[in-house]
């Protein structure tokens, strides 16, 4: 369940990146995220992201210092960073904390709030969805980026000022919950995945552990 304060939407300020990232991945849940691509628009609740924090995270891709692949994570807060998983999937990422220091959230599912039916063309699955189902579309972060339509394109896009962007609907969850990082065999140790608890979009819930904040050297 979800409350709901009363606010005309608003894009994310540099200011809400530019924070310890455990911070901005508690608070970055039931924000929205929104791409415009030649006129059309989609957007979805985020629902579930995880955190990847700096040289001494095994599972960031900074862990090997810095390289010409990972050069956004050092970039400024507030940006995105995607980059190509495996050779199969886009995977989008808001850098965060003070530039110089590599870290960003990646977006792990969103419940389709806007373009529900350009999604499902997207991902040519329209015709197997009942309207019920309309969770299971930006469900993991490689269907969420070809729902979304993001791709290396949108490599470095500005979140703040550009196209491709998070705002702030006056959406809270009810509740959170934390665990481990999904889809990594290092840095299991750290929970650092967040996730709105109950929520049907959300692309697992095996290993959840009883809602509270994380701390960041944890």
């Amino acid at each position: 369940m979800a409350l709901r304060r009363a606010s005309a939407p608003k894009v994310l300020r540099r200011s809400f990146y530019e924070r310890p990232t455990l911070d901005v991945l508690q608070d970055i849940i039931g924000k929205v995220l929104v791409h415009e691509v030649r006129g059309r628009r989609t957007a979805g609740t985020i629902v579930e992201a995880e955190a990847y924090i700096g040289e001494d995270d095994p599972a960031c891709h900074a862990a090997p210092g810095p390289t010409k692949r990972n050069a956004p994570l050092y970039g400024a807060p507030g940006r995105a960073y995607v980059y190509l998983n495996y050779g199969i999937h886009y995977l989008v990422n808001a850098v965060t904390e003070a530039e110089g220091f590599p870290a960003a959230i990646l977006l792990r599912a969103l419940d389709p709030l806007e373009g529900i039916d350009l999604m499902a063309k997207r991902r040519q699955i329209g015709a197997r969805l009942e309207p019920c189902d309309n969770t299971r579309l930006c469900r993991g972060p490689g269907n969420l980026s070809v729902a979304m339509a993001i791709d290396l394109n949108r490599n470095l896009a500005d979140l703040v000022t550009g196209p491709l962007r998070i705002e702030d609907h006056g959406i809270v969850p009810a509740s959170l919950e934390w665990s481990p990082r999904i889809g990594i065999s290092v840095g299991m140790a750290s929970l650092w995945r967040c996730h709105w608890a109950g929520h049907p979009a959300v692309s697992q819930n095996r290993m959840s552990k009883a809602p509270r904040r994380r701390t960041q050297g944890e």
